[in-house]
């Protein structure tokens, strides 16, 4: 799935929407984002040594999750984050590094879905967690 189809599931536009592409692998959500080094985050986080900020990487992986709920996910709904739990940064991500996102839930109750997921650079763990949303009306 590229970023148009994707924009067909999310709402999330412009700079927000950090997914270039993802599919479904058998229940699990696999993305790719590659970060260019224009991203609004980078600019001052940090300046001459730019690192993705954590809370983007979550964001990456909450879009991803997303996927899987494509058939919930229909017109006026959105997904809000509604916790995080055991998060862990083990290795920046930089300019230049292609993120790969791995997302699976692991169960629900409409309109709450919990799910685990981890980001990768060349197969390097950089985060892994988990998290809770709810899909709701816009």
């Amino acid at each position: 799935m590229n970023r148009e189809e994707i924009m067909g599931i999310l709402p999330h536009r412009d700079n927000m929407l950090l997914l270039d592409d993802v599919e479904n692998m058998d229940g699990t959500a696999v993305g790719h984002y590659m970060v260019r080094g224009d991203e609004f985050f980078l600019k001052g986080h940090f300046p001459g040594n730019p690192i993705v900020p954590g809370v983007i990487l979550c964001e990456i992986l909450a879009q991803s999750a997303c996927i899987l709920m494509k058939d919930v996910m229909t017109e006026g709904k959105i997904a809000v984050y509604t916790g995080l739990n055991n998060v862990k940064f083990r290795s920046p991500v930089k300019t230049g590094d292609t993120v790969e996102s791995r997302c699976s839930i692991k169960r629900s109750k409409h309109p709450f879905y919990f799910a685990e997921g981890i980001v990768t650079v060349d197969g390097k763990l950089c985060v892994s967690a988990e998290f809770s949303f709810a899909i709701t009306g816009a």
